[in-house]
């Protein structure tokens, strides 16, 4: 029998536009306006720093156990490419993603102090809690993007995963469902290099986690997950498709976990100082910071100037939280969001709920 060639629509391509030393491509420059520039420098400035916080927080004893992003921040240029309009679904390494969308830090402080209320959006913010099972919120957003579909809705959904959820049943299962039906899904894969202890060699034998994509039939591309620019640059093309119809996209950030896991976790017994060395000198933060002054859009005074707008929008988030925290919660709201309307079941545990309440208060 003669062997054909099978053609496929799709070829797997790396995309950066900003060089470790601050230069650009200027054929791929996306022609933002300053405005959007210093926007940017400023989320992931103060990612890096409301992290650095918790972090010490976290030590003291104040929270539980977070998962930094360190040296991930180059994430909020996915967010930027987005409208209000559309759906971001995050796991547990996002916390720059949700703070550009308008998500309170206090709120992410109560969450990980262990109050559920802190899970709570604010109205009209569409985006979801933070999902913990690693690999399932993909199928929360297909969900939701199949179902701005089926109400003919231009809305888009983002959900942002790592490289070991695509270990996971759900990040195929979620690919096939979202090519098959044509949902307007983006998947951002941040591949970190590292599945808590597990590198990613060891997750797979592909020479790409962006190929993934050409098995379900969409586009695949991987970028330099370290470059605002280019991270903003391929969402936003792959949003334009998506809310054009014509489909879901994978993008593969390329980045790295400077820290740990998480705050239980000790790096240091699974990888070698010369690794993490190697990643910080490609550090996504000083690497726009060298773009911007050499557009001379940014000066030493502009950036000691941010970094102290920062520090004092983190210490104000901080007096909330712990106002929420000295004041408590109110216990009710949890009746609020479990159904449209309440059984008749929950209506009377919330009556009994709120006897023993009003008991305690007069006691």
């Amino acid at each position: 029998m003669p062997v054909k060639e099978i053609d496929l629509p799709y070829r797997v391509e790396y995309f950066s536009i900003i060089d470790p030393d601050g230069e650009i491509d200027k054929s791929l420059d996306p022609q933002l306006s300053d405005e959007l520039l210093i926007r940017l420098y400023r989320a992931m400035l103060l990612a890096r720093k409301f992290d650095e916080r918790m972090l010490i927080l976290q030590r003291q004893g104040k929270i539980g156990t977070f998962a930094p992003l360190k040296g991930q921040e180059a994430q909020v240029g996915a967010a930027a490419a987005l409208d209000s309009q559309d759906w971001i679904v995050p796991s547990f390494r996002e916390s720059g993603v949700e703070i550009w969308r308008g998500r309170p830090m206090e709120r992410i402080l109560l969450i990980y102090s262990g109050y559920n209320e802190g899970g709570a959006m604010p109205d009209g913010l569409n985006m979801l809690p933070v999902s913990v099972p690693v690999g399932s919120q993909m199928l929360h957003a297909v969900g939701i993007g199949y179902g701005l579909k089926y109400r003919n809705q231009k809305a888009v959904v983002a959900t942002v995963f790592g490289d070991g959820a695509t270990s996971e049943g759900d990040f195929h299962e979620a690919m096939n469902f979202a090519s098959v039906y044509q949902v307007p899904v983006i998947f951002l894969c941040q591949n970190n290099h590292w599945a808590i202890s597990v590198p990613r060699s060891r997750q797979t034998h592909s020479k790409t986690l962006a190929q993934k994509a050409l098995a379900y039939d969409m586009p695949g591309l991987q970028v330099d997950g370290n470059d605002v620019l280019a991270v903003y640059s391929a969402t936003r093309d792959a949003v334009e498709r998506a809310r054009k119809g014509e489909g879901p996209t994978l993008i593969e950030m390329l980045t790295y976990r400077v820290s740990m896991h998480t705050t239980a976790d000790d790096p240091k017994k699974y990888r070698t100082e010369e690794e993490v060395k190697e990643w910080e000198r490609r550090d996504p933060i000083v690497r726009f910071e060298k773009y911007l002054l050499g557009k001379q859009i940014l000066d030493e005074k502009r950036i000691g100037s941010i970094n102290e707008e920062v520090k004092a929008e983190i210490s104000s988030a901080e007096g909330r939280w712990s106002e929420i925290v000295e004041k408590g919660v109110d216990s009710i709201r949890m009746f609020d969001n479990a159904y449209e309307d309440l059984t008749p079941t929950l209506r009377a545990q919330r009556e009994m709920l709120k006897r023993e309440m009003s008991e305690e208060q007069g006691a």
